[in-house]
């Protein structure tokens, strides 16, 4: 079987071959094209996450109190992660008949779109409530978007690692994370900094969108240059990276995607429970702006990107199950206390960041592809962007809204009970992995 090759994918062939042979491009350049796409992705994810706190409340939703609109901003939130398994299938199908480039090109463009489309937004004022059905229609649009991105890489890497160094190849991928919630904190503390409201409310929110659209364009390159390599190729061939039919993927894996899917869901739930509803709350139910707790959440980011780096090297010593159980341990022992710290104004919002991110760091670094060497072959490429899509689904997918939910109602230290329930979740579904593992052997 010969994977189709697209105009664009023999284009970035040769702008980058450099007077060298086409398409040879050493692991290290690998490694630094899904980091950028990754940064991309998650850049567009945080700028969205950002101005669904600080703008759409008021802009979309002015005619009810802040906390409602907060919460009907988490609302359209979640879209994105419903609609993304169904862009998984509808972009996969790309994969299959017009190969990698196509699906890669096709499923960025249409980020990129849906994520300028927002920066062109009017709000409440200009179209009434239209202006809530098309936020969600954007929405829907990036989520579609983002089940087309899936590369398989990070579980590739890992399952392709030198013995004894799975744990840091798997890491590799997972940076992008921390990096893009830095440069989209300090892009919105900018702006909010040195900008009236009206300003920014008129048109400096919209900048950061525009900006991941310019991200989007190097990405795409980024990683039609990664997709081209032999080693990506190879792995093609040997079936790794072989897009197979959703439904077919389903019937014969669907114990281990299930599995998966609840294996790092403590990581996922952590995820928005610290970059994304820690916000929401000192906004909503504190005197501070958003300017001083967006800078402390792109410092503590800084941590999060040092324990990510560090989960390589713990991994590759005690195991990545060990690392991600014992993990699940203290992210349900941080569930119990950490939330309480959001009240403790600065010093208990910069120890409640920096301890978060810190365990955010060491369980995401290793989060993604923990099961993948439990996929057969023939599917394991599919399987895993299932995977991938139903873990930030039942984490991540309803995290702000249900810890703004919770906490708005019972208390702050209520929004650890959702964080609570991942960690049980991810216990169980390693127990489960473990079983699954020795009986197959």
């Amino acid at each position: 079987m010969s994977q189709p090759v697209s105009t664009l994918e023999r284009d970035a062939r040769q702008l980058h071959s450099d007077g060298h042979t086409p398409g040879k491009v050493d692991p290290g350049e690998i490694a630094v094209g899904v980091v950028i796409g990754r940064v991309s992705e998650f850049f567009d994810f945080f700028v969205y996450a950002i101005a669904s706190v600080v703008v759409f409340p008021k802009l979309i939703f002015p005619y009810v109190d802040p906390l409602t609109g907060t919460l009907y901003s988490f609302g359209i939130f979640a879209l994105a992660f419903l609609a993304r398994p169904f862009g998984t299938a509808l972009l996969m199908a790309i994969d299959r008949t017009s190969g990698r480039g196509a699906k890669l090109t096709a499923a960025l463009f249409l980020l990129g779109t849906s994520t300028v489309a927002i920066a062109f937004l009017p709000g409440h004022a200009q179209l009434g409530g239209w202006s809530a059905w098309l936020l969600a229609a954007f929405r829907i649009g990036q989520g579609v978007a983002w089940g087309g991105t899936w590369d398989g890489l990070a579980p590739l890497l890992a399952l392709n690692a030198p013995e004894g160094r799975r744990g840091w190849y798997a890491m590799l991928p997972q940076l992008g994370a921390p990096i893009g919630l830095i440069i989209a904190s300090a892009l919105f503390a900018f702006f909010i900094g040195n900008l009236s409201a009206e300003d920014f409310f008129s048109w400096g929110w919209r900048y950061p969108f525009f900006v991941a659209f310019a991200i989007n364009v190097v990405a795409l390159f980024a990683r039609l240059r990664m997709a081209v390599t032999p080693e990506y190729t190879d792995l093609f061939k040997r079936g790794d990276l072989e897009p197979a039919r959703v439904i077919e993927t389903v019937r014969h894996e669907g114990r281990g995607i299930a599995i998966g899917a609840f294996a790092p869901l403590a990581t996922f739930a952590l995820f928005h429970m610290v970059t994304v509803f820690p916000l929401s709350w000192v906004f909503l139910f504190t005197q501070e702006g958003p300017t001083r707790f967006l800078l402390i959440e792109a410092i503590a980011a800084f941590f999060g990107l040092a324990a990510v780096v560090a989960s390589g090297f713990v991994a590759d010593r005690v195991g990545r199950r060990n690392l991600l159980g014992g993990s699940a341990a203290a992210i349900a022992v941080f569930s119990g206390f950490a939330p309480q710290l959001l009240n403790g104004g600065v010093v208990g919002e910069s120890l409640f960041m920096v301890l978060a991110f810190v365990l955010l760091g060491l369980s995401f670094g290793q989060s993604s592809g923990v099961v993948a060497s439990n996929f057969r072959r023939r599917y394991r490429y599919t399987a895993s962007a299932l995977t991938n899509d139903f873990a930030w689904l039942f984490g991540a997918g309803f995290a702000p809204l249900a810890a703004l939910l919770l906490s708005s109602h019972f208390g702050i230290i209520a929004s650890g009970a959702y964080l609570l329930s991942g960690a049980v979740c991810t216990l169980l579904a390693l127990r489960m992995n473990k079983r699954l593992e020795l009986a197959a052997g």
